[in-house]
């Protein structure tokens, strides 16, 4: 595609005017083996989709000529969040996301007709689909491997080592990442974290022994675009404070300040599954909006905990460090440490969840007796007494869940029209609407909900007959 089409789809399709200097950056280089780093919520993303896009031809009579760019990315919500930027502006190209939790059978459908120009997909979904022979990638002409090193940590190493040998010669060859790294030595897999851990045992073997496997390329080869620095530090408006337990266990404590802290979208973090759902257990009985997220939840369960924490169905989210690469949420307000992260590296990402954008944002440490905050860090702010917010957390945005999506020719666009036309609202009442495959959810005034879900009861979408039903908070 050319430069010039390419900047004015980002400007048609994602309002976007001004590229920053990362970006103009990548719209004008013609290295061909790069390493990328910058921090989240930079805008790495689109930068590095628009020098690929200036790799990939636009389509020819010959439908059948391949894949020309793949996108691995190590988790389902990250592919699903690049596909979101890189559809949009790769107008005319056929864009197709695969990922794990997916139905395969939709994947496979997708491959009908016009073979896909881009594939963004997570490691062990593209390998699957080799080892079918539903796709061939071994014309692309780009290659990204976006948070590479997250890939390797995740131990993911020997599904992306097929990937890059099957891509024979690509002619485009990009690396992503928050921060920057040497090699694939400087990541072992974090056993300490139940979400490091895999299902399958040959992979926790392939990932215990990565530093003895040969790195997937010549680093020494690679130019280096570092838009970051070796450490990404928390955003000047960032405060940090440190909250003091009086004992070891922190719920109570956790409780009380999230009962201090004034309306906002909170991420709360801590290290292992079993935590966070003994700590989400914990806020549904005191009856705080709250929701969950970690890798043992089904890939719907996952997508729809984060949209209802971005509408403010659920505007506290507890999580493992899942959470703290990859997703992109707006005007997170707070980050919550209950438990001290592991590595000085995941106190930064955790970190960055929040004053994204040059917005403000704090960062809030729950210290038992005994702990102290990460070496070489300090708090802005010591508190041990807890008053109540007088504008506390609440959850005034009540999310509707449509059983029809894409795949069923339901778009945003018909929901958005249907909940105005016929549920009566103001189109500023309706909020964020996220439409997949098979189902859709949409962002409405709880205050509204009883009378609404009455009015649109009988009305039909598109002239289709759904279940429309409310996705409650616990």
């Amino acid at each position: 595609m050319k430069k010039k089409d390419i900047i004015n789809n980002i400007n048609a399709r994602l309002g976007i005017d001004n590229l920053n200097e990362m970006q103009r950056t990548m719209a004008d280089t013609d290295c061909r083996e790069m390493v990328l780093i910058a921090p989240t919520g930079s805008g790495k993303t689109l930068a590095f989709a628009i020098r690929m896009l200036r790799n990939v031809d636009q389509p020819s009579a010959d439908a059948n000529r391949g894949v020309s760019a793949v996108v691995i990315a190590p988790t389902r919500e990250l592919v699903i969040q690049l596909a979101e930027v890189i559809r949009p502006i790769a107008v005319g190209l056929k864009t197709v996301a695969f990922y794990g939790g997916h139905s395969m059978a939709d994947e496979v459908n997708s491959l009908a007709g016009a073979l896909p120009d881009i594939v963004i997909s997570t490691p062990g979904r593209l390998v699957d689909h080799l080892k079918r022979a539903t796709i061939d990638i071994t014309g692309a002409k780009s290659l990204v491997l976006d948070e590479y090193d997250k890939s390797l940590q995740l131990g993911f190493y020997d599904e992306m080592r097929r990937i890059v040998h099957r891509v024979r010669r690509p002619s485009l060859c990009v690396l992503t990442s928050a921060t920057r790294f040497t090699g694939i030595e400087e990541f072992p897999s974090n056993n300490d974290s139940a979400d490091s851990r895999r299902n399958t045992p040959s992979r926790k073997s392939k990932s215990n022994q990565m530093a003895e496997e040969k790195p997937l390329f010549d680093l020494d080869k690679f130019r280096v675009f570092d838009f970051g620095g070796a450490v990404v530090e928390p955003e000047p408006n960032t405060a940090i404070i440190q909250v003091l337990s009086p004992i070891k266990d922190k719920l109570d404590t956790l409780v009380d300040m999230l009962r201090s802290l004034d309306n906002g979208k909170v991420i709360v973090f801590v290290n292992h599954r079993e935590s966070a759902v003994r700590v989400y257990d914990r806020l549904k009985a005191e009856y705080l909006p709250a929701g969950l997220y970690h890798g043992g939840l089904e890939q719907q369960q996952r997508r729809l905990a984060v949209d209802l924490l971005a509408n403010g169905s659920t505007p506290i989210l507890v999580t493992t460090d899942l959470a703290s690469r990859g997703l992109d949420i707006p005007e997170v307000s707070a980050v919550v440490h209950y438990h001290l992260p592991l590595q000085h590296e995941t106190w930064t990402h955790r970190n960055g969840r929040t004053a994204r954008q040059g917005a403000q944002g704090s960062v809030y440490v729950i210290t038992s007796p005994g702990e102290t905050l990460p070496e070489g860090e300090s708090a802005d702010a010591v508190v041990e007494a807890l008053q109540p917010s007088q504008t506390p957390i609440v959850s005034d945005t009540a999310t509707l869940y449509f059983n029809a999506g894409k795949k069923e020719k339901i778009s945003k666009g018909d929901i958005a029209g249907f909940l105005i036309q016929k549920g009566g609202l103001d189109k500023t009442e309706v909020g964020l609407i996220v439409v997949d495959d098979h189902w859709a959810i949409a962002a409405v005034p709880r205050a509204k909900l009883t009378a609404l879900l009455a009015q649109i009861s009988q009305e039909k979408v598109k002239g289709k007959r759904l279940k429309i039903t409310p996705l409650h908070h616990p």
